[in-house]
């Protein structure tokens, strides 16, 4: 009789969430706040997947300046399975070193990979969707989840779906033809009315041979500093290792470092209402607007207003008769854009550090 090999899912608690500054700073980034409700959104993930795995089975990574918050936010998850980073080097090597831990762990163990920040409405959905992306894995596939496209979004990357490979799961299995980052509105258009292309949730599914394989074959370099680290892992001079060895990494994505030349890549299509809380109009799409489309949190005044987001939770905000905007107050900082220029918000962000003004960030 064979058995299913174990399910773990990693949490990647990274990434400063810059497009939701001045909420948003690097002390205290958009996946440790409330940004959609009461609960924030590191913990409102962690609740989400519980129903998948045993709280022992849940792995996070997250940077040295936020360990401490995402434990006690996470006070359930065993602290040997909050890992640290020294320093951010973007997903890949973040995915590479968790899959290391968990193969030393459980060699045939099925690995998903989220990101905390993420929200999502139909959660039975997405954990169908998970459970049956677990079971291609087992075949070798190296899994991702294409969200169904509503609209010819340029602030997410596409996926363009190939040949139908088999059910899994009551779930339709594609292969993968490509990957391709955030295109210009013209071509993100073609990609939606093509209906082969969909949105890339950064949602990943793998054995972790399996996905070890793909750097030792297309990161050699990294893979041979994953080696370095094996008589460290699970014990307690991991953190120390890391932290000493995490310097000499280069950073990568796992999109661009692993998935586009990965082989095996297939998707399964999901319309779960996934949402990457990306921006302030995507906080904007989670709320109830008013009669006339504002969205309105804290207590601001707004009066003959259209279409228009205000978060206030510091100084008093009061907007007359303004139209299609954002407009975000905090304690000490105010931004104010049109709609249509919240995914350039980071662009704020870089320009106070070349300002050298490290208080705002």
């Amino acid at each position: 009789m064979t058995t299913k090999p174990a399910l773990y899912v990693v949490i990647l608690a990274g990434g400063g969430g810059t497009r939701l500054w001045p909420f948003s700073r690097k002390r205290l980034p958009k996946h440790l706040l409330p940004v959609c409700g009461p609960r924030t959104l590191l913990a409102e993930t962690h609740r989400r997947i519980q129903p998948l795995v045993a709280d022992d089975h849940v792995m996070v990574i997250t940077v040295a300046e936020h360990a401490e918050t995402a434990r006690c936010q996470l006070g359930a998850v065993p602290e040997d399975n909050i890992v640290v980073e020294p320093l951010g080097r973007g997903t890949g090597p973040a995915v590479g070193l968790m899959a290391k831990i968990i193969h030393q762990r459980e060699p045939d163990a099925v690995m998903i990979s989220l990101h905390a920040d993420h929200a999502i409405d139909d959660e039975e959905g997405f954990r169908s969707v998970l459970l049956a992306a677990a079971q291609a894995a087992q075949d070798g596939h190296l899994v991702t989840l294409g969200i169904t496209p509503t609209s010819p979004e340029t602030g997410y990357g596409y996926i363009q779906r190939g040949v139908r490979l088999r059910q899994a799961d009551g779930h339709e299995l594609y292969r993968v033809l490509r990957f391709t980052e955030k295109p210009a509105a013209e071509l993100a258009r073609s990609f939606v009315e093509s209906g082969d292309y969909f949105w890339n949730s950064g949602i990943f599914i793998w054995q972790v041979k399996a996905l070890l394989e793909e750097f030792r074959r297309q990161r050699p370099v990294f893979y041979a500093q994953l080696q370095s680290l094996e008589p460290f892992l699970n014990s307690p001079d991991q953190d120390a290792a890391i932290a000493r060895l995490w310097p000499q990494v280069e950073s990568t994505s796992i999109d661009v470092g692993i998935m586009e030349g990965a082989r095996n890549v297939a998707m399964i299509p999901a319309s779960i209402g996934w949402n990457d809380v990306g921006c302030w109009t995507s906080v904007a799409e989670r709320s109830h607007p008013d009669a006339a489309g504002n969205v309105l949190q804290g207590a601001p005044v707004a009066i003959d207003c259209k279409d228009t987001f205000v978060h206030s939770s510091g100084l008093l905000v009061a907007a007359l008769g303004v139209e299609g905007l954002v407009i975000v107050a905090t304690e000490d900082a105010v931004l104010v854009c049109p709609k249509e220029r919240a995914q350039d918000v980071r662009q704020i962000v870089e320009a106070l550090k070349k300002q050298g003004r490290e208080e705002y960030l």
